[in-house]
């Protein structure tokens, strides 16, 4: 079984600690998958937590723009909100599909024959997702394994992504293209699986932070606030393990403020882009937890 690391401690140290336990070396020049969050909002991940890892890394922050609207689905207020978020402060960064998009394969997708991402991916060597764990509208939850699907496609691959493979237009897959919830779930699945087979496995490892546990994500101008306490910083080589044990550790936490955010997961059937996930090959389900 694959090893998640855990440590109760956020703080930027513990961040960088976690990080070295994986004993893995990102070669070359190493991307840094974060959400940079929707203005308005303020649970995305702080980037004075973030500043000594991606600095540890070399690293350059990349985000892709959204399919929603708000503001960051055009390149120039998705800048701004970069700028007003702190993140220009700690490191570059780079929106990967400000200049293009590419199309990457799936290979035996649940729905999609081909993923479309951010065509500065390729600028990259190896990949680190660092993740805020919380609650989302139509995922139910939010870690590694949506970081990486939603997060590193360009719009029209959000778009693709979120109607099951009918459409690239943003203004459609909301409304007339708005296909079946596992459907969406599986589609996620199938875009990892792109993901990890373009930049290699060996060259991506996964870090979630589970803060700020809302029920809505930082894609949200106006999410809702924490019921719950702070768990903790998770990491693994496995994001499908990683995924597993950010949400077991949701459903045992002692804590009864956790009951909103398991209506989120349970309610969407969050669950699932794990499971779809495992049975494309993306990773385990099955992990032990190391507590640092």
């Amino acid at each position: 079984m694959t090893n998640v690391y855990f440590t109760k401690e956020i703080t930027p140290e513990s961040l960088v600690r976690i990080y070295e336990a994986l004993g893995v070396t990102l070669p070359g020049k190493v991307a840094v998958k974060i959400s940079t969050g929707e203005p308005g909002g303020h649970n995305f991940l702080n980037p004075q937590l973030i500043k000594p890892l991606v600095d540890k890394l070399q690293g350059t922050i990349v985000e892709c723009c959204t399919a929603y609207g708000g503001l960051r689905q055009d390149p120039k207020d998705h800048w701004k909100a970069i700028r007003d978020h702190g993140f220009l402060d700690i490191a570059p960064v780079d929106l990967m599909d400000e200049e293009g998009e590419i199309s990457i394969p799936v290979t035996g997708g649940f729905h999609l024959t081909h993923d479309i991402v951010g065509a500065h991916l390729d600028r990259y060597d190896s990949v680190l997702i660092l993740s805020h764990f919380k609650g989302h509208i139509m995922g139910g939850f939010g870690g590694a394994l949506k970081n990486i699907a939603i997060g590193i496609a360009s719009s029209a691959g959000k778009a693709l992504i979120h109607s099951a493979g009918v459409t690239t237009d943003t203004s459609r897959c909301w409304k007339e293209d708005r296909p079946k919830q596992d459907d969406f779930l599986e589609s996620m699945a199938d875009a990892c699986q792109a993901v990890l087979s373009h930049v290699g496995r060996e060259r991506m490892l996964y870090v979630s932070v589970a803060n700020r546990l809302s029920v809505d994500c930082d894609c949200d101008s106006h999410p809702a606030e924490p019921k719950m306490g702070d768990l903790g910083i998770f990491a693994s080589t496995d994001p499908v393990a990683l995924d597993q044990a950010c949400y077991d550790a949701v459903i045992n936490a002692d804590d009864p403020g956790k009951a909103d955010l398991i209506e989120r997961m349970t309610s969407r059937h969050g669950i699932h882009t794990v499971e779809a996930a495992e049975q494309l090959g993306v990773g385990s389900r099955a992990y032990t937890l190391v507590e640092l």
